[in-house]
């Protein structure tokens, strides 16, 4: 059974950073792509950042340059570092990872979400 444990949300003033963590937990053999998405009140999901393999990178246009992806394969752990936040960067943000519990299998996995609140 494989996890994902979301953390680093929380509210954060326009122009600051927060630096979200998804921590894999379970029966992991490897790591695949991993990306992370978010969803506001009342609009779909939508992808933010993905690296289908250690080094490349995509980003949606209203974040490039603002946010980082990197991943810590020997701790099964994913990072979305987040800079000069905006009102409109509110949302709850899930972590997704394509991985392999074992040698012969492979998965699609979701986190729970974590709210990110850019208020004054």
């Amino acid at each position: 059974q494989v996890q994902l444990v979301e953390s680093g949300g929380g509210l954060v003033q326009p122009g600051g950073s927060l630096r979200l963590s998804c921590a894999a937990s379970g029966s992991i053999f490897s790591i695949n792509a991993v990306a992370w998405y978010r969803q506001a009140p009342g609009k779909q999901r939508e992808l933010v950042a993905y690296m289908p393999t250690p080094g490349f990178t995509n980003y949606a246009d209203s974040v490039k340059g603002r946010f980082t992806i990197s991943r810590d394969n020997a701790k099964n752990a994913v990072y979305l570092q987040m800079n000069s936040l905006k009102p409109e960067d509110t949302a709850v943000y899930y972590c997704n990872v394509d991985l392999n519990p074992t040698r012969w299998s492979r998965g699609n996995y979701w986190g729970q979400g974590t709210q990110v609140t850019v208020s004054s």
